[in-house]
């Protein structure tokens, strides 16, 4: 290789790559659509961090589904689209009795998951859920094992649900670190629908071709306003628009697998393409190769559910809580230092409209962790916001930014979501400063954050199934080896509200008393049996290397 190669293979790694033009193209596609291709249908995944990460990921995810699932406003969107309508081979909704198709299911789990907004975080230029996509992998990989199953093939194992959710997470997250879609008004679902559309396609078996042209199709769709979650229009549409987009997403991945065509410079096409008219006539920039960067530095939400960026002023306002609770009618204001992208997104005054409303508030989540000293989705309900008290309170929090905050926000090896709080009293005195610069899910805490996301996944198991069953499911899925080994077929039949006999154990009865094997020995690997009373478990698979 000459010198003129030499330096320009090194410029082409190191300068920040812009996205959809045609002289960067390959075989006429847009650069960003063979990234895609590429990285879903040939990366192989290295990272046990990545791994262990994306297995927290996964149970959180269920563990907000299960929460949401009890929420009224929430259960009345699920089930089928057109009441009474059954599938022959689709996907379980976690915590319901729903069994439908895979469009379906995935609008079903994400709704579910995304409704308490208690689900994981990434923020850059844009700010996303990454969590987003695992509705849409596991009722593809559910679906996608049972078809199998039907035709004597071998199905999906849970260690290839971590696979793909790692690179839809990476999708979304890469594509995030410096675009800025709600700069323009335009929602961040177009991520979480191109990085399923990618995913799930690879899943169905599509190869290379197939899956950028998917991932166009999502492009083509664009993304729709992000209004709703703002004032004056704030509402539950930000509960459901994710599941709208991942079982857009889904629906896509079908389409082209029946062999609808794509568009390969969707993103690029003159006037009529993505970036003219969604994105203000920018370029898409990618400034980092895709691999298992977004899965290692996601933000969790174990402790409470808040938007990401309330989540450390609540934190801090945790810690006033016993220096105030006695004075609540002396303060005279409350200084509360934050990043741009808070203000921008969270500093809301005047009247809030509902729950939906409320949880995208910075001064509502201050008033409530400083008065109640806790957080929970029932904070955000009326019987809460009704409380004279909090009115009182948000109307002397004064919102600023700290530059340095912002700075940080932004920093690639910094990343954090800082918040500080300070209450003034109408005698002149002051608490101290309480700041916190990281949630408590973020990468700098991981070893605070696993414990409780454990917590927050067996406490949500406990608000929907018995005690036993609580504890089977826990001691199940914790187990690293045994959840890679794991079908999707198995894994879900676990949250089914109605499982079936023979895959879990009837809860009510004695321990020990009973054996039992899958219902098919070739397509699944949950073949545990009670050997004696103190309810011993063996797991009847071969061993499985842990990542």
């Amino acid at each position: 290789m000459n010198d003129l190669s030499r330096r320009a293979e090194s410029d082409a790694t190191t300068r920040a790559r812009t996205i959809g033009r045609e002289e960067e193209s390959d075989l006429g596609a847009d650069r960003l659509l063979v990234d895609v291709a590429n990285y879903v249908c040939g990366y192989e995944i290295k990272s046990r961090d990545a791994v262990k990460t994306c297995r927290f990921a996964i149970l959180d995810f269920i563990a907000c589904a299960l929460r949401g699932s009890c929420d009224p406003s929430c259960a009345k969107l699920l089930g089928p689209i057109v009441p009474g309508m059954s599938v022959t081979i689709g996907a379980h909704v976690p915590g319901t009795e729903y069994y439908v198709d895979p469009v379906t299911a995935a609008f079903n789990s994400t709704t579910c998951a995304r409704w308490l907004d208690y689900g994981d975080a990434f923020y850059g230029a844009e700010w996303t859920h990454p969590s987003d996509v695992i509705g849409a992998v596991l009722s593809v990989s559910e679906y996608v094992s049972r078809l199998r199953n039907e035709r004597g093939l071998s199905v999906l194992s849970m260690r290839d649900v971590i696979v793909a959710t790692i690179k839809a997470y990476e999708i979304v997250g890469v594509l995030a670190l410096e675009n800025s879609f709600n700069q323009i008004g335009v929602d961040h679902g177009v991520l979480t629908k191109a990085a399923v559309a990618a995913v799930t396609t690879s899943m169905l078996g599509g190869g290379r071709l197939e899956v950028m042209y998917a991932t166009s199709q999502a492009f083509i769709d664009g993304s729709g306003l992000r209004c709703f979650r703002h004032y004056p229009c704030a509402g539950t549409r930000k509960g459901w628009a994710a599941g709208d987009a991942a079982a857009r997403g889904v629906s896509l991945a079908l389409m082209t697998m029946r062999g609808e065509m794509g568009y390969l410079c969707a993103l690029s096409a003159p006037v009529w393409g993505f970036n003219d008219v969604f994105y203000r006539r920018q370029d898409i920039v990618l400034k980092r190769d895709f691999g298992e960067f977004i899965m290692e530095n996601v933000v969790f939400k174990p402790s409470f559910p808040s938007e990401i960026h309330a989540q450390t002023a609540i934190e801090a306002s945790f810690r006033l809580h016993p220096q105030i609770i006695h004075r609540v009618d002396e303060i005279h204001s409350i200084a509360v230092h934050t990043t741009r992208s808070a203000v921008r997104c969270i500093d809301k005054t005047g009247p809030l409209s509902g729950p939906a409303d409320r949880d995208h508030c910075l001064q509502y989540a201050v008033a409530v962790a400083l008065l109640y000293g806790n957080m929970t989705s029932d904070h955000y309900e009326d019987s809460v916001a009704s409380d004279p008290r909090v009115d009182e309170l948000r109307r002397k929090i004064l919102i600023a930014e700290n530059p340095q905050y912002s700075a940080d926000y932004v920093d690639p090896d910094r990343r954090s979501c800082a918040n500080s709080v300070q209450v003034h009293f109408k005698d002149r005195t002051s608490t101290n400063k309480f700041e916190v610069e990281y949630p408590i899910g973020h990468r700098r805490r991981r070893m605070d954050a696993f414990p409780a996301l454990e917590k927050k996944f067996i406490s949500s198991l406990h608000k929907k199934f018995p005690p036993e069953r609580a504890g089977f499911i826990f001691e199940r899925v914790t187990d690293a080896q045994v959840f890679d080994a794991l079908t999707p077929m198995d894994f879900m039949e676990l949250f089914n509200a109605t499982p079936h006999p023979v895959l879990l154990p009837p809860m009510r009865a004695a321990p020990g008393v009973f054996d039992y094997t899958p219902i098919d020995n070739r397509a699944s690997t949950l073949g545990l049996r009670l050997t004696d009373g103190n309810s011993a478990r063996a797991v009847e698979a071969e061993a499985v290397q842990q990542p």
